[in-house]
């Protein structure tokens, strides 16, 4: 994993909690969360597992910690399409706040492509809620009134933009910029093809 987050991080300005979630973050990502225990993410941030479970009551708590701040980013951008045209310059827009905010959580991205069943586990009944945000962006992205082919390119093109969670894997040496525009007009491009 890269050396130990010791407790001089932490009085660095950032807190135990945060400590701790960073920490898991790199053990999930690097071994799985199956195969990663407690007692390695609190070796990792220098404290007891005692001192962790004040922080976080089980692994599926500390996962929930790691992976809800970017569940709640796309509920949060999903919502305010409510208001929003679904013009060729918005859906422009929104697909590319919605690859910015997905290449800056990566890691966690890739976490949740290899770890789904865990992540699903772990949601519990939030799962169909993050299934019914995905069909909400599909359906704003075709347009009102969009026909079957219609829906399934916008439903192809939120495909491409799950292909930037697992970008640093599949191309390690690419500037993020370049991964973003690359893949923003590979989704446009299914979404509007060329006549």
């Amino acid at each position: 994993m890269g050396g130990q987050i010791g407790s001089a991080t932490v009085v660095a300005g950032r807190s135990t909690k945060e400590a701790i979630r960073d920490a898991a973050l790199q053990l999930f990502a690097s071994k799985g969360f199956d195969h990663s225990s407690l007692r390695e993410v609190a070796d990792a941030v220098g404290i007891t597992k005692a001192s962790l479970y004040y922080h976080y009551a089980s692994k599926v708590d500390l996962l929930v910690a790691i992976i809800e701040p970017m569940f709640d980013e796309v509920r949060d951008q999903v919502e305010r399409l409510d208001d929003l045209p679904a013009t060729p310059e918005n859906v422009r827009a929104v697909i590319r706040e919605r690859l910015h905010s997905t290449l800056a959580n990566r890691q966690v991205g890739a976490l949740c492509m290899r770890d789904t069943v865990a992540i699903v586990n772990a949601l519990g009944n939030r799962y169909p809620d993050m299934i019914e945000l995905h069909h909400r962006m599909c359906r704003w992205m075709a347009g009102p009134g969009a026909d079957d082919d219609t829906l399934l390119r916008a439903a192809a093109a939120m495909q491409v933009l799950s292909t930037a969670m697992m970008s640093q894997e599949i191309v390690p040496d690419t500037d993020v910029d370049h991964v973003e525009t690359t893949l923003l007009n590979a989704a446009l491009g299914v979404l509007y093809p060329p006549r």
